[in-house]
């Protein structure tokens, strides 16, 4: 946990487990679960996105511990499938896919969004009209694009053009104005 402008926030990433006694309270939209406190936000950006003309989609929301294990075991697999070490595929699988009890999906803070038209998890995303609008307006929204360009070795997870998570409008419009990560925004907070 940290704290920003009186708020505590939780920072998840490969080394910051999610505390075991975490229990978000959860809503659902439509087939998708999410933290109470970022479903209004989540709407009205996604509304936003589509008054644009523009057709965001929801990929992936809230997933329980074992949708987590059940996505890392089926990434580590593939990676073995192609002659990788069980270590090695690990490895790999934890720079795209986080390990159980890593993911900001586990939270109910975080969305994979696509666009309607690309659904591929893919650096592509960042091409398409959908991500860019995103990338420009989701701070306004109280959202951040979690995983940017760059960032890999502070994040400790390659670039992800359509991860975006939920840290309210005051924290994510310190970041964008920073062009810090979270973790390097909370490096400095530290250091200060």
């Amino acid at each position: 946990f940290f704290t920003s402008a009186g708020k505590e926030f939780l920072l998840v990433n490969p080394w910051n487990y999610i505390p075991k006694n975490y229990n978000p309270t959860l809503v659902s939209l439509g087939r998708f679960k999410m933290a109470e406190e970022c479903f209004a936000p989540l709407e009205q950006m996604l509304a936003d996105c589509e008054a644009a003309g523009l057709s965001p989609k929801i990929r992936s929301a809230y997933r329980t511990n074992s949708d987590q294990k059940w996505l890392f075991i089926r990434d580590v697999d593939k990676y073995m499938d192609e002659g990788y070490s069980e270590e090695e595929a690990e490895r790999l699988t934890a720079l795209k896919t986080a390990v159980p009890g890593t993911s900001e999906h586990q939270l109910g803070l975080a969305f994979d969004i696509v666009d309607t038209d690309n659904q591929n998890l893919s650096e592509d995303q960042q091409h398409t009209k959908v991500q860019k609008w995103l990338m420009e307006h989701c701070w306004e929204y109280g959202f951040i694009l979690r995983y940017p360009d760059g960032k890999t070795e502070k994040t400790g997870i390659i670039y992800e053009p359509w991860h975006y998570r939920y840290v309210g409008v005051e924290l994510a419009m310190e970041l964008r104005d920073s062009g810090l990560c979270l973790e390097e925004y909370i490096e400095q907070l530290t250091q200060e």
